[in-house]
């Protein structure tokens, strides 16, 4: 696929690094001249010097026959114009702008055509703000990732001692727990030397203490398998109440609006140093939110507020030395769960494994968005895990047995390769492509009341509109499954 990118920031850069690694053409446009050349010495990639919002910049980038436009520059206003643009001009597919400003949202006129022809809005805020959401409703959890409008989750944490999972075999817990329907999909153990290793999951694998272990389930028994992992029977469930936020960034001050509005639930503490950001931010967050003057790594400030009771310390400033710096304290001196916010994806590497419970990689977070348009077929949801290296996608089932290689068969039927999980279906989803009946046809039957989430064994036979989870442990993966589950030409 042909990508052009406009804007070579933190997120620009991070995107361009993980879509080269997929063999797309790419090329990047910005101001930034030494930027660029830095870039193109690292990535097989193509730069262009000059603004995303001049026509011939644009042209001199190949917007003539790209696929895919990302327009992620700093300014909302150059992202929103350069989508015009290229429209307008070019007849670029697809685009999608990085917007921060809230009057812009998906399916507003605004973006439409005749506004600012823009297909989807992406707003790394709002995505983080989110997803940290999802951590603080399910604390025992490393990563929770969503599929089938929530319905699915895929989920991982880390298998402690003393857990009923813990130190059995997986056909064994199936054994146990034959009421919660889940599938363990992969497995990643620590080792003395060297970074965590995948581990196949089969009937005799043994969760061992330390493993990360990824699970797919529904939604309503995410918390049953979260207790199973990381929880002894005799321990009851601690969920989290009081938070203290280090830095009062966007991404802070939108999560302390969110819990906010849950009142009474949560108590929220945030620290900046700056003493004018104080003021303007105790105005706009909602009364009961502390918000306190003063430095993040302040030991004798971190003591005098009780971080040593906060169930989740978030470090989410803009500086990612201060984050490290200021979890790793925070959890010396007790916060039961510490989260860091990390841009470089190298001082995340770094930080895992350490005394810092989740590095939270923004770019990671996003890509999943960006990947659901780079994908072929008709790919509904994607996440980036493990850094990059991993995958989970959610597929929707096409065609009939004449247009389709996966439709009327059985799973053990599938030409898959033996590493990638099928870890759930979801039947039942309304379907967008459904035509209405004709007239002189038959009323259809009323969906059911309730999506069915479906636990896949070897003789399930797949539908047509079945929402399909996988999980990829290598990348390079994606392409048998994309081939798979495409419909044939004569499909319309």
């Amino acid at each position: 696929m042909k990508i052009l990118i406009v804007g070579a920031g933190r997120v620009g850069a991070g995107v361009a690094e993980s879509l080269v690694s997929e063999k797309n053409d790419i090329t990047v446009v910005d101001h930034d001249a030494d930027g660029l050349r830095e870039l193109q010495q690292r990535l097989d990639l193509r730069g262009v010097v000059g603004s995303g919002t001049d026509p011939l910049v644009l042209a001199e980038a190949g917007a003539r026959d790209t696929d895919l436009l990302i327009a992620c520059a700093a300014q909302d206003e150059v992202n929103l114009v350069c989508c015009k643009l290229a429209w307008m001009l070019f007849n670029i597919p697809t685009r999608i702008a990085r917007v921060r400003a809230h009057a812009y949202e998906d399916g507003s006129a605004l973006l439409s055509k005749e506004g600012f022809a823009v297909d989807h809005i992406l707003c790394p805020e709002d995505l983080l703000t989110r997803y940290i959401g999802l951590l603080v409703q399910y604390p025992e959890a490393l990563q929770v990732r969503e599929f089938a409008g929530g319905r699915a989750c895929l989920v991982s944490a880390r298998a402690r001692m003393g857990a009923p999972a813990v130190g059995v075999q997986i056909k064994t817990l199936r054994e146990q727990m034959p009421e919660v329907a889940m599938r363990i999909v992969a497995i990643y153990r620590r080792f003395t030397e060297g970074p965590d290793r995948f581990v196949p999951c089969g009937g005799d694998t043994l969760i061992e203490p330390g493993d990360e272990v990824f699970v797919l389930a529904g939604r309503q028994r995410i918390a049953r398998v979260l207790a199973a992992l990381h929880r002894r029977q005799d321990q009851p469930a601690q969920p989290v109440r009081r938070l203290m936020v280090a830095g009062a960034s966007s991404v802070g001050e939108r999560l302390a609006q969110e819990l906010a509005s849950q009142q009474g639930r949560f108590h929220i503490k945030i620290i900046e140093e700056d003493a004018e950001r104080c003021e303007q931010l105790a105005a706009r967050v909602p009364e009961g939110v502390l918000v306190l003057h003063g430095e993040a790594s302040d030991e004798s400030l971190l003591e005098e507020e009780g971080v040593q009771e906060t169930d989740l310390f978030l470090s989410l400033s803009d500086d990612d030395e201060n984050n490290i710096m200021a979890s790793l304290l925070a959890k010396r001196m007790g916060a039961r769960r510490v989260l860091a916010l990390i841009n470089r994806d190298t001082y995340a590497d770094l930080m895992h494994g350490t005394q810092i419970d989740i590095a939270l990689s923004p770019t990671q977070t996003i890509l999943g968005e960006l990947l659901t348009y780079v994908r072929r077929g008709d790919v509904q949801a994607v996440h980036s895990l493990r850094r990059g290296v991993a995958e989970a996608l959610e597929v929707v089932v096409r065609g009939d047995r004449k247009t389709s290689r996966v439709v009327g068969r059985r799973v053990q039927d599938l030409s898959l390769p033996p590493e990638v999980h099928i870890g759930l279906i979801v039947r039942g989803l309304p379907d967008p492509e459904a035509l209405p009946p004709a007239d002189d046809e038959a009323p259809r039957a009323p969906p059911a009341a309730e999506p069915e989430i479906i636990i896949p064994r070897s003789h399930t036979v797949l539908e047509s509109n079945d929402h399909v989870v996988f999980f990829l442990p290598r990348k390079r993966l994606v392409r048998q499954v994309e081939e798979l589950f495409r419909v044939r030409a004569t499909f319309f």
